[in-house]
């Protein structure tokens, strides 16, 4: 077995790798409201999300086309330093999205892998690697402008209809308006875990299909592998069904005290977005959009918006891309230096290390389907102080 191919199948593990953290990192987006009002069990919601995200990988390879195409130039290197890349850039966005799983925060998984290619990027090509603008191309039009869109257009949105929703059910009975409310978020949350299989699953296909281009075994031309397919669907939906209950804890019981009428808003307003987004191609930002969508249900109930928790999010989305992308850079530098298949195996144990070291620290305050649905404690951040 050649280096290259070791490489290659190194970069194809750590790519799964990236899509099942993806998925549990991202299984708030779509069930943390349907938890927290108790439409859905906890585990009855994640098996369903896992269900749904594993079908609707199947649906599309729209973004999967899309993936770092008009954001950094990995056309002009080829091989195994192509792959290398590839690889760093993973690494970057897995370890952003472990340390942020352990905050409780729901940052972008899209954001950080195209922040750890885009920091790999640099460290390998220089400034003229990134397409920072160019026309419709770029970093700044496909990634930090649909950033800050996104969750703005989800919060009108989901303000508008909570709004709404809670005009026309006025004088109609608590207990009736609740149930029925209910099943609709059933129907909205699998649509939403339905749209993110969709979308984000294909992301991973993407980054695999550059890296067989770049070893040779196909062509850029080809359509994508159907075990391409099958092996991402898969690792997002298992990601999904083990639950990323530290990110649902926040978005269902720290961001917004939720209740039915705004969780059907919030999910529905997030799948429409969603699956729009897929539709044209688009790599959008699926926490950005669910977590815009929770805020607007709140601004459109007028309830209580923990806005310290909101500023922490927010906070966490601005570091994304360059966090990542440190990370990334580091990792094409470390296995630049020692070369060949040791550099990348080197790097490779770095990552190994550093989740490790993550999952040994929630271990001391672990949150999981027993307490995920408590409610928001004055040790958690911006609690409200008693009177």
């Amino acid at each position: 077995m050649s280096a290259e191919l070791v490489v290659l199948l190194i970069v194809i593990v750590t790519a799964l790798v990236f899509d099942f953290t993806n998925g549990f990192h991202d299984t708030a987006n779509a069930m943390a409201t349907s938890i927290a009002t108790g439409a859905l069990k906890p585990k009855t919601a994640v098996a369903i999300s896992g269900a749904l995200n594993l079908i609707g990988a199947f649906l599309s390879v729209a973004v999967a086309a899309t993936v770092a195409k008009g954001i950094v130039r990995l056309d002009e290197v080829q091989g195994q330093d192509l792959l290398v890349i590839v690889f760093a850039g993973l690494v970057g966005g897995i370890l952003w999205n472990l340390f942020t799983w352990l905050l409780g925060l729901p940052s972008s998984s899209s954001h950080a892998l195209f922040g750890g290619l885009i920091g790999a990027t640099l460290a390998a090509l220089g400034w003229s690697g990134v397409i920072w603008v160019s026309g419709t191309e770029g970093v700044l039009v496909k990634i930090v402008l649909p950033a800050v869109l996104a969750p703005v257009v989800a919060a009108l949105v989901a303000a508008i209809g909570t709004y709404l929703v809670y005009r026309i059910t006025r004088g109609v009975s608590r207990d009736k308006t609740d149930e029925g409310f209910r099943w609709g978020q059933i129907g909205s949350a699998s649509l939403v875990s339905l749209a993110h299989g969709t979308n984000d699953a294909q992301k991973t296909m993407g980054v695999i299909f550059l890296a067989l281009v770049a070893y040779g075994s196909i062509d850029a031309d080809d359509h994508m592998p159907l075990w391409v397919m099958a092996s991402c669907a898969f690792a997002i939906a298992l990601g999904t069904y083990l639950g990323g209950w530290r990110i649902i804890r926040t978005l269902g019981k720290g961001l917004v005290e939720i209740e039915s009428p705004q969780g059907l808003a919030a999910e529905s307003t997030s799948a429409a977005i969603i699956l729009t987004s897929a539709h044209f191609g688009l790599p959008l930002s699926t926490t950005q959009t669910a977590t815009g969508a929770i805020l607007g249900t709140g601004i459109g109930k007028g309830a209580e918006v923990r806005w310290g928790v909101m500023g922490r999010m927010v906070v966490a989305w601005m570091l994304t891309l360059p966090a990542a992308g440190v990370v990334g850079a580091i990792c094409w530098l470390v296995a630049h230096l020692i070369g060949g298949l040791a550099g990348v195996l080197v790097v490779f144990a770095i990552l190994v290390f550093g989740a490790l070291a993550i999952y040994l620290r929630s271990r001391r305050d672990p949150v999981d389907h027993h307490n995920v649905n408590e409610e928001w404690t004055s040790a958690e951040p911006d609690h409200p102080r008693p009177e």
